[in-house]
Parts: C-alpha cells; sequence; structure tokens
C-alpha cells in the first residue's frame, strides 16, 4: 500500500493517490488532473476510481474530467444528489483497490452528503481513513457554508449537531493508529483552527484536537459556531459545479482569450491587475482592482469577484497570465475572463501616497476603515475610531464610508489593503484615498506591543 498526497499551498488543499496491486483510487482530486495521470504512469498502474468525500466549496473538482478520460468510476454520497455518472457511494460501501478495501462512513455535520473513507487491508485491519472537511488536524470541519433557509438539512446548529455524533459515534471509535487524512490544511477557509500538519492519528486527535475533547453537545455547537471566519463568493458557486461537474481544464483554460496590450477594453467590465503592489501604485488603468499575485490568489479573487462577474485579467508578463490563469480555473473563473493581457501602460493613474508624520499627528483628521476579518478585531483594535468593514464586504458597503474627510485603509500587512485601496479609488471618486500599507505595524496599540 502506499498513498500519495497532492498538496496545493494556494487553496490549502490535499488530495490524495492510493496505489495497491497497480491499481489506484483518487480521493478528492483537484481540478488539473495532470498530476494523478503522471502517478499513475509512474508506477504502471490504472486509476480504478475517484471517489469524493463531499461537493467542495472552495475548488472545482476533476473528477469528471478524469472519469472521462479514464472510464474509473466516480464514488460520492447519494446525499450529494449529482448529476454527472457516479456510483452512490455511502454507509459500508466498499470499493476495491489492489489488495485493499475503501470503506464508506457517512459522517454528516461539515455538510449533509460527506463521507469518510477508511482503508482496510485483506486482514480487515484499519490503515488510514480520508476525512475530507469533517475532521482535520487541530479542528473540525465548519457547518455554515451552504446555509439556506428553505431547507432545514443546511442550517449550521443542526450541521454542527450531526458533526458532533460522525465525529464521536464513528471517527473517535476508530484503532488509535489509523491515520488521519483529510482534505486540508492550514489557511483553509473551510475551518478556523487548522493545523500546518497535514497528517495525524485518531488517537493523536482525540488527545489534543479542541473538537473532541468530552463536552456536552450544546457546549460542541457553541464552540464550533464561534468566531467563524468568512465565506468567499464563489464558494456556493463551486457547490453548484461540482454537483455537475466541469469541462475539461486544459480545453477550458485555451478558450481563455488572450489580448494584446493595447487592445481596445470595453467600458464597464471589471479591471483586475495582478502586479506586484508597487507597480500598480506607481500607475495603473483608472478602476482597476489590484489583487496580487500571491499564495492565496485563488482566494482572494473569488473573496472580492463575485461568481457571475466578468473581468480583465492583467498582470506584468504572459508568463504571469498564463499561471494565473489557471490559479482562476482551479475555482471555476476562468469562464469569467472576458480577456487575459499584459497590463497597458496608456491612461494610467498613480496612487496617492500617505504622509505618515501627518497621519501620526492627525489621525482624527481622516476616516480610517480596517478591513481585518471580525475575530481579528476582537482580538486586537489599532484604531479605536475607525470604521469596520472585512474586505470581502468592501464593495457592497462603500456607502458608510463618509467622503468628507480622507480615507486611510489598513489590514494586518498590507496585502488586504493595497486591495481595498484600489476599491475605494473607483468607489469614491473625489475622495483621497490611502493604503496604510505595511506601515500598520507601527500603530498598534501600546497593550498589544507589551504583549510581545
Amino acid at each position: 500500500m502506499h498513498i500519495k498526497r497532492f498538496y496545493d499551498e494556494g487553496l490549502a488543499h490535499a488530495s490524495y493517490a492510493v496505489l495497491s496491486d497497480k491499481q489506484v483510487a483518487l480521493v478528492d482530486p483537484g481540478r488539473d488532473p495532470q498530476s494523478y495521470y503522471d502517478f499513475a504512469e509512474k508506477h504502471g498502474a490504472k486509476i480504478v476510481a475517484v471517489v469524493e468525500t463531499h461537493l467542495h466549496a472552495d475548488f472545482v473538482s476533476g473528477h469528471l474530467e478524469i472519469h472521462s478520460a479514464t472510464n474509473a468510476p466516480v464514488y460520492i454520497s447519494r446525499r450529494a444528489e449529482v448529476t454527472y455518472p457516479h456510483t452512490a457511494f455511502d454507509e459500508g460501501d466498499q470499493v476495491t483497490v489492489g489488495k485493499l478495501k475503501l470503506v464508506a462512513l457517512n459522517t454528516p455535520g461539515h455538510s449533509s452528503d460527506s463521507i469518510s473513507v477508511l482503508v482496510k487491508d485483506e486482514q480487515g485491519k484499519e490503515h488510514a481513513v480520508f476525512t475530507g472537511d469533517t475532521l482535520f488536524v487541530g479542528d473540525v470541519g465548519r457547518p455554515d457554508l451552504r446555509e439556506d433557509a428553505t431547507s432545514s438539512g443546511t442550517r449550521r446548529e443542526e450541521l454542527a449537531r450531526q458533526l458532533y455524533h460522525s465525529t464521536r459515534e464513528l471517527l473517535m471509535q476508530l484503532d488509535k493508529d489509523v491515520k488521519v487524512y483529510p482534505a486540508h490544511g492550514a489557511g483553509s477557509l473551510c475551518g478556523k483552527n487548522i493545523s500546518s500538519n497535514l497528517s495525524s492519528t485518531i488517537g493523536q486527535e482525540v488527545e489534543h484536537n479542541y473538537a473532541l475533547q468530552p463536552m456536552p453537545e450544546d457546549t460542541f455547537v457553541q464552540a464550533l459556531l464561534e468566531e467563524q471566519p468568512y465565506i468567499p463568493k464563489y464558494f456556493s458557486y463551486d457547490v453548484a459545479l461540482n454537483r455537475k461537474g466541469t469541462e475539461a481544464f486544459g480545453k477550458s483554460v485555451e478558450a481563455v482569450p488572450r489580448l494584446n496590450k493595447y487592445a481596445s477594453l470595453q467600458r464597464g467590465v471589471l479591471l483586475v491587475d495582478t502586479r506586484p503592489q508597487e507597480q500598480f501604485k506607481a500607475g495603473h488603468l483608472p478602476g482597476a482592482i489590484s489583487i496580487m499575485c500571491g499564495k492565496k490568489f485563488e482566494t482572494w479573487l473569488g473573496s472580492v469577484v463575485g461568481p457571475q462577474e466578468e473581468f480583465y485579467l492583467l498582470a506584468d508578463s504572459h508568463e504571469a497570465l498564463e499561471g494565473l490563469i489557471r490559479k482562476a480555473a482551479k475555482i471555476g473563473y476562468e469562464k469569467n475572463i472576458r480577456g487575459a493581457l499584459q497590463a497597458p501602460t496608456y491612461g494610467q493613474q498613480r496612487s496617492l501616497h500617505i504622509d505618515l508624520q501627518e497621519f501620526m499627528e492627525h489621525s482624527q483628521d481622516f476616516t480610517i476603515v480596517d478591513l481585518r476579518n471580525e475575530s481579528e478585531v476582537k482580538e486586537r483594535k489599532i484604531f479605536d475610531q475607525a470604521l469596520h468593514i472585512p474586505l470581502p464586504e468592501l464593495r457592497d458597503r462603500t456607502d458608510e464610508i463618509g467622503t468628507d474627510k480622507p480615507v486611510v485603509v489598513h489590514c494586518a500587512s498590507g496585502y488586504r489593503s493595497a486591495i481595498g485601496a484600489s476599491i475605494l479609488e473607483k468607489s469614491l471618486a473625489g475622495t483621497p484615498v490611502y493604503d496604510l500599507g505595511k506601515a500598520i505595524k507601527d500603530f498598534e496599540q501600546p497593550a498589544a506591543k507589551a504583549a510581545k
């Protein structure tokens, strides 16, 4: 038996290949299937099964493309109600892979269709469990991603109670040395306290995971629901895509229009400029939003831009554009790209540069907007008079920001504030907008500094 982890740093997403006797089963594959094909070819093996632990919200899965290319059945819970060809995989169902058995465990809670997949050898010994978004290292999956007021089966309180029972009555009853392989690591928005470790054991989680400690059900529900991170705009969109399946990754990426940097751009279409912040601030097309290319580009793109919005994708090179198109495709946004091009040099405007000394001495003369998340503000206020609007909500709440004074935006490190400042440059036309950027480190409250 050999288990190979494939890890996508940008999405903090872990997928897996289980190899036994020249047969491979894939668990929770990402959008681009090539690495899985390469793995199978390297080992002279055949992909015989694709298992989905649930309908993923944070990325588009390549399950349908892999099925079309290999004829490997896709196994997923019937509760997912998918519309593509599949085999129902629920409590007690088994898939044979070489000398191994993959056994389905219904573990609802993160979502109603969540399953975990237990790996057993020929003697029936339990070796590993793929827990999807049900159990992470140090955490459990959040139950609030698919909430629909018209369906009681999606309500966060009900799902949290199901997760309480799934962990205690199923996962915690497995052998203590069973390896735990979750679908996400630290940085994923599918949990709030996920460890940077990518694997564990049932015994270690029972001992150290806060959510698996002895507690009444009501206490568990309360602890799980409080201070969950924001939900990106694209999450519900990706659930819908994964329910029906998407077209082949390469074909869809190739279909994105590549434009000459002198091309005429349609007015009213959003501009997403991915260049480094310094380049953007030195000169950019009016109305452009700065979402700098980085490790979390996909997440911020899908948090700031809605799944139904078209946009032009701008970068500083053709090579960067190709990588960014592929990143956008991982969350199903490649079809939103009206055109991809190098950032034009014509008609540019510069961002304003803040006078830090003036701001330090007269901060009361500015409207300060704090773009951090709720939990960050609760943990540490930086400016008492700041208006708090988390960045994912900013485009929908700009009318709350007064225009009688210059506006200064900040986050915790400068990445989010650059995005926020570019949004407000456009929406608060005529009002000076400044990005505090990395200088925010000089404005911590005395109590916060003393605590360090």
